[in-house]
């Protein structure tokens, strides 16, 4: 009989996310790991649009490395929007003091290494618009979760949602239905990928959906 892929990271992989930068709870990385344990199957690569440290990658690491297949994640490392010096999630230890700006790269490797996971992550450093053109193929899953401006996440979705293949997931970080709750670009790139026709949700936890490639367009 073969073996049956595992749904929930192994304690040592929970505790490097927990111990690693960044701003995703714990419900929802479970959510994020059991996703990309179903979209492993595939035997597809796994992509993730926003590295920032390496938090979430580790999750889609650990369950890559269960499929056989790798992650690949992209940013430019320089932080989005809400990251910059004076907004509410500036950290000025990942600032690079020669140029005076953001620098995750760096904090990023050390991330992957100290959770054992390198050998199972692609790191591309540029702009997902740019990545996207010169990509070919298609991914098991899509995780969206770069800058939050209408102008990133639309750019976003537009560009990875259509590598999505059949029967693959794609998921979306930081979907607030209440504008109370925070920023509403990721909410309404949901509202798309509902309304394409192309996507039925799997799963709400918190803010992060799991939608499923059912049919075609995006």
């Amino acid at each position: 009989m073969a073996a049956t892929a595992p749904t929930a990271p192994a304690p040592e992989t929970l505790a490097a996310f927990e111990a690693a930068k960044g701003f995703m709870p714990v419900r929802e990385g479970l959510a994020l790991y059991a996703a990309a344990a179903e979209a492993g199957r595939l035997g597809l690569p796994l992509l993730e649009v926003g590295t920032y440290c390496g938090r979430s990658t580790i999750l889609l690491a650990d369950a890559a490395r269960a499929a056989g297949t790798v992650v690949v994640t992209v940013d430019h490392h320089r932080g989005s929007e809400e990251q910059q010096p004076g907004w509410e999630y500036h950290d000025p230890t990942v600032v690079d003091p020669e140029v005076g700006l953001m620098d995750t790269l760096p904090t990023f490797r050390r991330t992957l290494r100290k959770a054992g996971l390198e050998d199972h992550v692609i790191a591309v450093v540029g702009r997902s618009p740019q990545v996207v053109k010169v990509w070919a193929g298609e991914v098991g899953m899509v995780f969206i979760d770069g800058g939050h401006t209408d102008e990133h996440a639309n750019a976003d979705y537009e560009g990875w949602a259509p590598r999505v293949a059949p029967g693959g997931l794609l998921v979306i970080h930081d979907v607030f239905p209440d504008p109370a709750d925070g920023g509403q670009a990721p909410y309404r790139i949901y509202l798309r990928a509902l309304e394409s026709g192309a996507f039925t949700e799997v799963s709400v936890t918190d803010s992060l959906r799991v939608l499923r490639r059912t049919g075609q367009g995006a």
